[in-house]
C-alpha cells in the first residue's frame, strides 16, 4: 500500500464499494468539514483494470462531498489516496466493510479534549460548529463537560456513569462533585444518579427558577445552573420558600386591597380541587385561594367557595322567614319531573348537536349522574413525566385546549376542561354551548375525550389504529427513552432495525450503554452515519409489537383485545347476532343522510 494524491477526474467507484449501490449517499453531515477543510482522512483506492483510474474501495461519502465542494469552487485540490493491491476483491471488500461499520462514534469526553485544545488556540465557538457541521448548542453541552473533575470525565467516558448524571454534575461545585465522588467509591453507600441527584444537589427537593413569584435579580440564594444553559434549580429550598412565601403575602395583600373579602392561602400539603369549590362572584362573597404545591408552583383561583358554603350562602339570600306552604305536595313534584323529563328526551331525539351540547356540559361540569375525571397522567420517573410534558403532541393538544378554556370562560389558571363544579356550573356552561356555532362545539369533543382518554388503555390502541396514527410523526427517542431501555436482547433487536443484521450481530456482547451509543448515533446520522429517519421501537406503534417472546408488552396485550373485539363484531355480523337479520334489513340506514359511522 502506498499513499498519494489523487484528482477527483481519475477516481471512480468500485463495484464492490458497499455504497457503490442505490442513492447517492447523504454527506450534510461531512459537507462543512470538507468545505473548511478539504478531505483530510485518504481514500483506499486499487489501479482499475483498464485506463489511468483508480476504483474507490471506501471513502465514497468523502469523494461525493469533494465532488459537490468542486461543483461550488470550479475546482477542488487532489484528494489523498490509499492505494492497495490490484485485483484483491476479498482484501477490497474487507477494506470497505471495516471502514463503514467499525466506525464508532468518539465519545463526549474524546469529543471536549478535543473542542478545549482548538478552543485555546484560538477557535470560536461558531467556528468550531461550522468546521464539523454542530448545531452551536451541542458544541457549548459538550464544552460544558470542562467544569467537571478529571475523576468524573473519565468515569463517563468509561461508561460507569449515565449522560443523565453528568448532566446534573454540571450545576455542582467541585467540593460537592468531590463529596459525589466520594459516596461513589464508598462500597457501603451508593451515589445519587440521575433525577435523585438534582434532588441531592438541591437540598432534598429539586425547585425550578420557574416556579419564583419573585424577582429573581433580588434572590439572595445560590441558583444552580446547568452549564448547557437550559435548565437552573434553587440550591436551598428552605431559602426559596422564604423569598415565595413573601411573594405569596404579597399577592395575597394585592388581592384583599383589589376587594376580595377573603384570601386563603393553601397548605402544600392540602392541594386544591377546583371541582370541590363553586364560582361566586366577589360581591357575593367569594374568596380567592392561593394554591401553593410542593414543586414550588402557585396557582391563583378567584372567586370560589366550597360547594356547602355557596349552598349557605344562597339559602341566607332568601332570608330568615319563615317559608310559605309549597303550593303543591313533594308526590306532585316528582309526578311533574318524570313527565317533563320523559317529554324532554322525547324532542332531544330530533335534535342531536343540542343533545351533543348538553352531553359535553355534563362531561366538563359534571353532575349526579356523571362522574368523570381527566386522566392524570403520572410516572414514577420525573425524567418521563418530563418527556412526555415536552411532547410536540401534548404541546398541539394544551394549546387547543387553552383556546377552548378561553372560549368557555373558564376561569384564569384552570389546568383542564373536565372538572367543573356542580350543577349552576353545569346550567351556565349549556347556555354558552347553546351559543356556540356547530362548528366550535365538535371541536371541544375531542379535547373532553382526550382528557378522559385513560392511558395506556385499550381504547387508545382502537382509536389509533383506526385513525392510523403514526408515531413518528409525534416522537422521536430521547434521554428518558434511552435511560429506561436495559435488557440487552431488546437493544440488539432495536441495533438491527436501525443499524442492520450485521451490525447486530458484531455487538451483540457488548454492553448495554455500548448498544444505546450505536442506536443514537443511527438515529442522529452521527460520524458519516446515514441517518435513520422516524423509528419509532416496535411497542410505541399502532398496532404493536414486541421483540421477545417472553411477554409483558402493555400495548400488545391491549392490542390484542382491540383485534378480539372485532373479530367477534365481523362474526355477530355475519351470523345476524346483532339483530342485522331478515326482518332488519328493509329498515332505513341510522346513516342515511351521508354521515359515515364510526369504525369499528
Amino acid at each position: 500500500m502506498k499513499l498519494d494524491f489523487l484528482p477527483l477526474d481519475k477516481l471512480t467507484v468500485s463495484r464492490i464499494n458497499m455504497r457503490a449501490r442505490g442513492k447517492a449517499p447523504d454527506v450534510t453531515d461531512i459537507l462543512p468539514s470538507i468545505r473548511a477543510r478539504g478531505v483530510l482522512v485518504p481514500l483506499i483506492v486499487r489501479p482499475a483494470p483498464e485506463g489511468d483510474f483508480y476504483e474507490i474501495v471506501a471513502g465514497l461519502r468523502r469523494y461525493t462531498a469533494a465532488a459537490l465542494v468542486a461543483q461550488e469552487n470550479g475546482g477542488t485540490n487532489p484528494l489523498p489516496a490509499a492505494i492497495i493491491d490490484p485485483g484483491d476483491d476479498a482484501a477490497a471488500l474487507e477494506a470497505s466493510l471495516l471502514e463503514n461499520i467499525a466506525r464508532l462514534a468518539p465519545d463526549e469526553v474524546t469529543q471536549w479534549e478535543t473542542f478545549a485544545r482548538l478552543v485555546r488556540e484560538g477557535r470560536k465557538l461558531e467556528d468550531i460548529a461550522a468546521t464539523f457541521g454542530l448545531p452551536e448548542s451541542m458544541v457549548r453541552r459538550v464544552l460544558a463537560l470542562g467544569n467537571l473533575m478529571p475523576r468524573i470525565r473519565d468515569l463517563y467516558r468509561r461508561e460507569k456513569i449515565d449522560a443523565a448524571t453528568v448532566r446534573h454534575l454540571t450545576m455542582a461545585t467541585k467540593q460537592r462533585q468531590r463529596d459525589w465522588l466520594t459516596l461513589f467509591a464508598d462500597p457501603d453507600r451508593r451515589a445519587p444518579t440521575g433525577h435523585q441527584l438534582k434532588a441531592w444537589l438541591c437540598g432534598g427537593a429539586s425547585i425550578p427558577t420557574t416556579a419564583a413569584l419573585f424577582d429573581l435579580a433580588t434572590y439572595p440564594g445560590q441558583v444552580l445552573t446547568t452549564l448547557f444553559g437550559d435548565e437552573a434549580y434553587f440550591a436551598d429550598p428552605e431559602q426559596f420558600w422564604t423569598a415565595q412565601m413573601a411573594a405569596v403575602e404579597d399577592r395575597a395583600g394585592a388581592c384583599r386591597e383589589a376587594g376580595w373579602s377573603e384570601v386563603v392561602v393553601v397548605p402544600r400539603n392540602e392541594p386544591f380541587h377546583a371541582w370541590e369549590y363553586e364560582k361566586v362572584a366577589k360581591r357575593k362573597g367569594g374568596r380567592v385561594y392561593i394554591d401553593v404545591r410542593s414543586s414550588g408552583e402557585v396557582t391563583v383561583h378567584e372567586g370560589y367557595l366550597s360547594r356547602r358554603e355557596a349552598r349557605r350562602a344562597e339559602q341566607s339570600e332568601i332570608g330568615d322567614a319563615k317559608p310559605a306552604r309549597p303550593e303543591i305536595t313533594a308526590g306532585m313534584q316528582t309526578y311533574i319531573d318524570l313527565h317533563r323529563h320523559a317529554a324532554v328526551r322525547a324532542e332531544l331525539l330530533g335534535h342531536p348537536m343540542m343533545a351533543l351540547r348538553l352531553m359535553l356540559a355534563h362531561a366538563i361540569a359534571g353532575s349526579p349522574q356523571w362522574s368523570i375525571r381527566p386522566d392524570p397522567r403520572t410516572a414514577r420517573h420525573e425524567e418521563t413525566m418530563e418527556s412526555a410534558e415536552g411532547s410536540r403532541a401534548e404541546a398541539v393538544f394544551d394549546a387547543a385546549r387553552r383556546d377552548a378554556l378561553s372560549l368557555l370562560e373558564s376561569p384564569p389558571g384552570e389546568p383542564t376542561l373536565v372538572g367543573g363544579a356542580g350543577d349552576h356550573g353545569l346550567a351556565s356552561l349549556f347556555a354558552r354551548l347553546l351559543a356556540l356555532a356547530d362548528e366550535a362545539v365538535l371541536g371541544l369533543v375531542p379535547l373532553v375525550m382526550g382528557e378522559t382518554l385513560m392511558t395506556g388503555s385499550a381504547a387508545v390502541e382502537a382509536v389509533g389504529t383506526t385513525l392510523g396514527v403514526d408515531m413518528a410523526d409525534w416522537w422521536e427517542a430521547d434521554p428518558a427513552f434511552f435511560s429506561l431501555l436495559r435488557d440487552r436482547e431488546v437493544l440488539t433487536r432495536m441495533v438491527a432495525e436501525v443499524a442492520g443484521e450485521t451490525v447486530a450481530q458484531a455487538n451483540a456482547a457488548e454492553k448495554t450503554a455500548t448498544l444505546k451509543i450505536i442506536i443514537d448515533a443511527h438515529l442522529q446520522g452521527a460520524d458519516g452515519r446515514a441517518r435513520v429517519e422516524r423509528w419509532v421501537p416496535r411497542w410505541m406503534r399502532f398496532g404493536p409489537g414486541a421483540y421477545t417472546d417472553r411477554g409483558g408488552v402493555g400495548t400488545v396485550k391491549a392490542a390484542h383485545k382491540v383485534e378480539a373485539a372485532r373479530a367477534a363484531l365481523i362474526g355477530a355480523t355475519a351470523s345476524g347476532e346483532d339483530g342485522t337479520g331478515e326482518e332488519n334489513r328493509a329498515r332505513p340506514s341510522p346513516h342515511a343522510d351521508g354521515e359515515e359511522p364510526l369504525a369499528a
